[in-house]
């Protein structure tokens, strides 16, 4: 896909704006939120300018999307520019494609009909979140500003970082070519999943769900997301019926934030 140019601030240099950038057409002046994405033309919400496709237009007039301007972009002040949110996924993905080519290859539980792939990352409060997709796992991955280092993370440390939907675990780790970041276990392992395409499709449902506040009775509850993990962890070890019971008491956070999309629940564990 190639880059988006656009009239207005910068001189339409796209590399100056973050994925939070509010866009604004300059013949109609409606305006596109990535918070909000496009409903007419079924783009997710979370969806940078930056992101659209290729033949996408103003929904109200059918401007091209080089006659947006920039209205305000909060993402910029924040310090998390697209091409610095590309640069960290990018060096996240290399990183376990390393791990990929070096020791997962020939480990039985992987799923090698997929491949390691960042999915939807973009600004949030100034720093880019997304989900990376790997052959043994899929996790939502929050990485360091501009400017932040993470190196100094203490890898297996864990934390509760809110969103709309609720709060998460998410457990620090760094790594050669990223540096820190802050995971949260979404999938583990993958053998649920028949295609690459439908792991991306649910991790893009993931970041569109994790932003939506109706979700937040699914999810906040008094330490809900270990209870989960542990109950996930012992329920490969439970009789099948035991594990229904766990399944209906406390639904897994990746079957609220993937609205249902998500494969049928294995007996293994999460990663």
């Amino acid at each position: 896909m190639t880059a988006p140019r656009f009239e207005g601030s910068y001189l339409g240099a796209d590399d100056r704006i973050s994925a939070a950038a509010i866009m604004e057409c300059k013949i109609c002046w409606t305006v596109y939120d990535p918070a909000e994405g496009d409903d007419y033309r079924q783009v997710l919400p979370e969806t940078p300018f930056a992101a659209l496709p290729d033949d996408w237009t103003c929904p109200t007039c059918g401007a091209p999307r080089e006659q947006f301007m920039v209205r305000e972009d909060p993402g910029a002040q924040a310090g998390c520019s697209t091409v610095y949110i590309a640069q960290k996924a990018e060096a996240l993905a290399a990183d376990f494609r390393e791990v990929w080519n070096s020791k997962m290859r020939d480990v039985p539980l992987v799923n090698k009909s997929l491949h390691v792939e960042a999915v939807g990352f973009a600004a949030h409060e100034g720093r880019p979140l997304g989900v990376l997709v790997a052959p043994w796992f899929m996790n939502l991955v929050l990485l360091p500003a501009e400017g932040e280092d993470w190196r100094t993370l203490t890898p297996g440390a864990k934390e509760a970082i809110a969103f709309p939907s609720g709060s998460y675990e998410f457990i620090h780790n760094v790594r050669p070519m990223v540096g820190g970041y802050k995971a949260c276990s979404l999938f583990s392992p993958m053998s649920d999943f028949a295609s690459q395409m439908q792991a991306v499709e649910i991790a893009r449902a993931v970041m569109s769900e994790l932003f939506k506040a109706e979700n937040r009775t699914e999810t906040d509850r008094t330490a809900d997301i270990r209870a989960t993990r542990e109950a996930d962890l012992a329920a490969a070890q439970e009789a099948e019926s035991a594990e229904r019971v766990v399944a209906d008491v406390a639904p897994t956070r990746r079957t609220v934030i993937s609205a249902g999309m998500a494969p049928e629940r294995d007996t293994g564990s999460e990663a």
